[in-house]
């Protein structure tokens, strides 16, 4: 994420202007401004970029990603219990809906966006696991292990050995 910034209400809401003042703005058309919008109302939330979209976090964790790509609009959710839907939906319009190890995409356009629940419910999840600081691993009795912990104790007992091979010489 290269810049943190809260997003301008005004932005998003097509009710509200510049300068905040409630229906003197025309209608946006941009099916993800509702997203952005409610992404960035949740509680501790940063807006960044992240390549050419645009990325929500909290407490350091990224729970949501929206941009275009290829001509359509893009959102990238992070799911648990709703994967089951997801997966459904991503073998019924294999073009729309994609389901990936921890995170959903969605590919919609303005004239054929993704449903309003949908997205809604499927932010909401995202919001709380990244919250809750919980993924698909952790969330189970496995203990999630980062990249540089697994490098650290490798590095720790190649050391270790050396040293007992020192010992012995």
């Amino acid at each position: 994420m290269t810049s943190v910034r809260k997003t301008d209400p005004s932005r998003l809401d097509p009710m509200v202007d510049s300068k905040g003042d409630p229906h003197m703005a025309a209608k946006s058309t941009d099916p993800t401004d509702p997203m952005r919008l409610r992404a960035s109302r949740y509680p501790d939330v940063d807006e960044g970029a992240a390549c050419t979209q645009s990325s929500f976090k909290t407490g350091g964790r990224s729970f949501f990603f929206v941009g275009m790509q290829g001509g359509r609009h893009k959102a990238m959710f992070k799911l648990l219990a709703s994967r089951p839907e997801a997966l459904a939906l991503a073998k019924a319009e294999p073009d729309r809906y994609q389901v990936g190890a921890d995170w959903v995409t969605a590919r919609f356009t303005a004239d054929a966006p993704m449903p309003t629940r949908l997205w809604q419910k499927w932010l909401d999840e995202s919001y709380e696991l990244a919250r809750a600081g919980r993924t698909k691993s952790a969330a189970g009795s496995k203990k999630k292990t980062t990249r540089s912990a697994t490098m650290t104790k490798k590095v720790v007992t190649k050391k270790a050995k050396s040293a007992g091979t020192r010992e012995k010489a």
